[in-house]
């Protein structure tokens, strides 16, 4: 394989840069052709591709989002629409093709691969909702983005007596609300995977109230509900001063920490490796700091798990 393309696709995620960086620069190191595509696969049907040197990865692997832009496309899940995607990349003579992104992303590198061309996924997103890898790319950068954030949300709670309910992106995922929720602190914590228990928030607070303390921090993952309705809940339930906090897209922003940017390095890198070693249809992942790879189609049939370990912890130091 002497020609390879690369994409970001779905939403960004800090340190995508990064791995496009690896990409590029590993697959030039063993003298191979690479192409940047831009506007994920909304660009590859149009033909928006164009050839990458080692400069153009150059002073990236600290910025935050993705050079190659990001674009969601209806049109791509189409059966026409994969051929025009398959039309241009025969068009640049693209034997092979990286993936950097989600759940939704990889299913669209899975269907370029059943139609005859390699594809190797990398998982970027914050949500940290990809099975098959202890972390995502970007996860960790966001993660510290909240936890910034609820630190000062907390210094504004405490002058003023308030509970704050806090919500945070990760979408059908609670991995960011349990870590965020965890490191800060949080009297609740609410995720996806477990059960509402409106009646437990409020208990806590109430018994908190009674001990004589003044201020509450409550973390809720977009995919328990809304943020302004749930606390508007728990103020008709206690009457205490309750705001809502909607931290948004400011958790996808920033430039990647240390850790996404090594392991946006390490995951490209070897998805270069698996596409020369002739493999398709494959993930990159990182299971106990080591470099694994899954078949696509099959890991994708998995769901997501979190580790309702540190769920029970997060209650336990929480009373």
């Amino acid at each position: 394989m002497k020609r390879i393309g690369v994409l970001t696709s779905g939403g960004d995620s800090p340190g995508m840069n990064a791995a496009v960086r690896a990409v590029v620069r590993k697959a030039i190191f063993h003298d191979m052709e690479v192409f940047g595509i831009y506007n994920g696969y909304q660009g590859l049907m149009e033909g928006n591709i164009k050839k990458m040197e080692l400069g153009s990865v150059g002073d990236i692997i600290q910025r935050g989002g993705t050079i190659l832009y990001s674009a969601r496309s209806e049109e791509f899940k189409t059966e026409q629409g994969q051929e025009k995607a398959i039309e241009q990349l025969n068009k640049f003579g693209i034997e092979g093709l990286i993936v950097i992104g989600g759940d939704g992303s990889f299913r669209g590198a899975e269907k370029l691969t059943k139609k005859g061309y390699p594809c190797i996924g990398v998982p970027g997103t914050i949500d940290n909702d990809i099975p098959g890898t202890d972390y995502t790319i970007g996860f960790d950068t966001a993660l510290n983005t909240i936890i910034d954030a609820i630190d000062k949300i907390r210094d504004t709670a405490t002058s003023h007596e308030r509970t704050y309910v806090v919500e945070v992106m990760g979408r059908n995922a609670g991995d960011l609300a349990l870590w965020a929720g965890l490191a800060d602190g949080a009297e609740s914590i609410l995720i996806p995977e477990r059960p509402d228990d409106f009646e437990d928030v409020i208990n806590k607070l109430k018994r908190g109230q009674a001990r004589g303390k003044k201020h509450s921090i409550i973390i809720l993952a977009e995919g328990v509900g809304n943020g302004m309705e749930y606390g508007q809940r728990i103020k008709d339930a206690t009457d205490m001063d309750t705001r809502v906090t909607v931290l948004g897209h400011i958790q996808r922003g920033g430039s990647p920490s240390g850790f996404d940017r090594v392991l946006a390095s390490r995951l490209g890198a070897r998805a270069v490796d698996l596409l020369i070693e002739g493999k398709a249809g494959r993930m990159v992942g990182i299971q106990q700091n080591k470099l694994v790879d899954h078949d696509i189609i099959e890991i994708l049939t998995h769901p997501h798990e979190i580790d309702l370990n540190m769920y029970k912890l997060s209650n336990e130091l929480s009373i």
